[in-house]
């Protein structure tokens, strides 16, 4: 064979009918083989970064005295809430990227001039934008609220539709587990508020009624006298974080007074803390001679008043 015939055989190879299908093939198996690996290195990296995160040593919180260094202290400890959540946002982008670009080759493949489509994109971005504004804003309050670091997975939170635990902070919704365990997809664009109960130290309020002739200032004195109890008991280092004490008189009532318990406690555990406080100060009390008040109720028969 001469070099003629050589050239005319690679041009005829070339110009095959199943030459374009190939390439089309090469170009999905190259986007997922893309899409796997940014997926494997994004979680890589996540890992990574959750593996250095320094973990606190919750009994050197307590009782501290500086409220704003601790506070800056549990704070700077988010690492892996927004590891993960850092972590969502980069592969959502990585893999809408890989894909956008993987689909204008394919159309070049099989013909389509890509370059009147995308001078065009402008003129379809304002006609997508007024079709689309609520995904558009869903998609910009997501990277919004990652970046911000407003909310991370795992952290307790009320955006005002839902209370619960965040699984997954994704660009358009972020995934909400409620107490009752109920997954909440809430989309980005229509949370007006974030209320992170995670992000710091929080408080865990008990209010307890006591009979409307009860001596406040003892009741004051054994409250307080059973937070130093708790504060110095090592089983509660992950809970809280100083000794509960008497806030003061909540509400008077016809029949009680409810006084106010109040106690600093670590991030995710005023649930925990309220439930332990009740029980604590509850047995307390009672020990002390000192009960919620009962409520009785005097039924009358009419007839035999009569």
């Amino acid at each position: 064979m001469d070099w003629n015939s050589f050239v005319d055989a690679v041009d005829s190879f070339r110009s095959g009918p199943w030459v374009v299908p190939l390439r089309i093939v090469m170009i999905i198996i190259v986007a997922l083989v893309a899409t796997k690996v940014s997926t494997l290195a994004i979680r890589r990296v996540v890992a990574k970064a959750t593996s250095k995160a320094v973990t606190l040593n919750a009994a050197e919180l307590r009782n501290s005295t500086d409220s704003e260094d601790v506070s800056d202290q549990l704070l700077e400890n988010r690492v892996s809430q927004r590891a993960n959540a850092l972590g969502t946002l980069g592969h959502s982008t990585a893999v809408i990227g890989i894909w956008t670009i993987s689909i204008m080759m394919i159309m070049a493949e099989v013909g389509i001039n890509i370059g009147p489509l995308l001078a065009s994109a402008g003129i379809l971005g304002v006609v997508l934008g007024f079709g689309a504004q609520t995904l558009v804003a869903d998609y910009l309050a997501g990277i919004s609220m990652t970046l911000e670091d407003q909310l991370g997975v795992g952290d307790v939170v009320d955006c005002g539709v839902v209370l619960g635990t965040v699984d997954e902070v994704a660009l358009r919704y972020t995934r909400i587990r409620d107490f009752y365990g109920v997954l909440w997809y809430v989309r980005n664009g229509t949370i007006p508020f974030i209320a992170n109960q995670s992000q710091g130290w929080t408080y865990a309020i008990v209010d307890i009624a006591m009979r409307y002739n009860a001596d406040l200032a003892n009741v004051r004195q054994v409250i307080n006298e059973e937070g130093q109890h708790i504060a110095l008991d090592s089983s509660y280092d992950t809970v809280f974080m100083d000794a509960p004490e008497y806030a003061g008189l909540q509400d008077v009532r016809g029949d009680a007074v409810v006084v106010r318990v109040m106690a600093k406690v670590m991030p995710d555990q005023q649930f925990v803390g309220a439930r332990l406080l009740r029980e604590r100060v509850k047995s307390a009390l009672d020990n002390a001679g000192l009960h919620i008040p009962l409520t009785q109720m005097q039924i009358v028969d009419e007839r035999r008043a009569q």
